[in-house]
């Protein structure tokens, strides 16, 4: 037990320091294997690898085709073209409101994160600048709308965050609808109205709009795709995975094959976008399946009993167990995906059981298990947040507290809301 703890440790704080979980979960899983009793060697090139590669072989061609999905709708102006459209309809008065619906439509479209972002904040720029708003709300706004209830909560959105828990627990990407729109309106109204609170106190501090030292845009003139045909590889995929129920990986080949023949013209783009893409994925699956490989090793050592029991253990409704461990795995990895593969590897069969023992549906363990992920995630040494703060220009000093706020702190709030209704017989 405590070596597993010890193994998070040295996961924690090496990823905070920067360092690739690629080769930091190998040394906390040796931590992990040493101190209990198993055989360094066998433990990394048997355990630890049968979790790496048994991960990747599931879920490589929905991070590749959803990266090649993103970049296509990227390169040909699609995103930017939805996130126009939007803009113009909610009006440069309510700037935030119009980049955070921006990216909330491209993420629950299956657009990835990192691509919203990129795709989304000239617009901001554009927005902010119209409503003479500070960029320090920039990557909170973006966050908000990116990394947090299109990414887990709202029932049927194609991100890998909520595909992940399907293998185990037997259910479908609209799992536990009810539950999952509490928790995005918690996250989605509470978020939005926190940032028109900071903003309206920042205005207050003559804090306003300055232009980015580093001013390397997109374009605002440039042709775009109109938002009708830029709108249809989204719907492709959402309807063609939820209404029709079709396999993740054909929903995404459908969207693709899709932007291609309504963007034919722009042909000789299409294949340095799908080698980005492709070569982009390669990135994300291996570090989500270096963090289930740990979580493997974990499950291989006596301890792993006792910290069963210790989870299990926790007094109440069983959801809270399965959501501690998702939150703090995910924090400790810094990684919404990799915490959770790592808490479901080792957990999810228990849970599973759990569900079928006591009559609680494996569709709210599904949800749960989405929407935790989704919290201490975005702590200060996840790949995202450090990516948002470099496109946009900003620090951890001038952004991380209300991007915390909206994207740590309040979906854990919702986690809680949602298990305390469950709890209460209310869902």
């Amino acid at each position: 037990m405590l070596g597993i703890l010890l193994g998070l440790v040295v996961l924690m704080a090496l990823a905070y320091l920067g360092w690739s979980i690629i080769w930091v979960a190998p040394i906390a899983a040796g931590v992990v294997a040493l101190t209990g009793g198993l055989d360094l060697l066998d433990a990394y090139k048997d355990t630890y690898m049968e979790g790496f590669v048994g991960f990747a072989k599931d879920w490589f061609p929905v991070f590749m085709l959803g990266a090649v999905f993103g970049k296509l709708m990227e390169d040909t102006g699609m995103a930017r073209s939805v996130a126009v459209a939007l803009t113009k309809v909610i009006g440069t008065k309510r700037a935030i409101l119009g980049v955070l619906v921006s990216a909330a439509v491209l993420t629950y479209g299956g657009v990835s994160l990192f691509v919203v972002v990129f795709a989304v904040y000239p617009l901001a720029i554009s927005l902010f600048r119209e409503a003479n708003i500070t960029r320090r709300l920039i990557p909170a706004t973006v966050a908000l709308g990116a990394f947090t209830f299109t990414m887990t909560a709202i029932p049927g959105t194609p991100q890998i965050q909520n595909l992940i828990p399907m293998e185990y627990f037997g259910t479908n990407a609209t799992a536990a609808p009810v539950m999952g729109v509490i928790a995005a309106l918690v996250m989605a109204v509470g978020g939005y109205f926190y940032l028109r609170w900071r903003e309206k106190q920042l205005t207050q501090k003559g804090e306003y709009f300055t232009e980015p030292k580093d001013n390397n845009l997109v374009d605002e003139g440039e042709k775009v795709p109109h938002f009708l045909l830029s709108i249809l590889p989204l719907l492709t995929v959402l309807i063609t995975l939820n209404l029709f129920n079709w396999d993740i990986v054909v929903a995404l080949i459908s969207g693709i094959l899709l932007i291609m023949v309504l963007n034919f013209t722009k042909f000789k783009k299409f294949v340095k976008s799908i080698n980005s893409g492709a070569g982009g994925s390669v990135i994300a699956i291996i570090n989500t399946s270096a963090a289930v490989g740990f979580g493997t090793v974990v499950r291989a050592v006596p301890g792993f009993d006792k910290l069963t029991e210790v989870l299990m253990g926790v007094r109440g409704n069983p959801l809270i167990s399965e959501a501690v461990a998702v939150n703090v795995l995910a924090g400790a990895t810094g990684s919404a995906s990799g915490g959770m593969g790592i808490a479901l590897e080792a957990l999810g069969s228990k849970y599973y059981e759990i569900a079928m023992d006591t009559g609680i549906s494996p569709e709210a363990f599904h949800r749960i298990a989405s929407l935790s992920s989704g919290g201490l995630d975005a702590l200060p040494h996840n790949g995202a947040v450090l990516t948002l703060l470099t496109i946009t220009g900003m620090t951890h000093k001038d952004s991380y507290k209300d991007i915390f706020i909206v994207a740590v702190l309040i979906p854990v709030i919702s986690v809680a809301v949602v298990i305390l209704l469950a709890s209460i017989g209310i869902l």
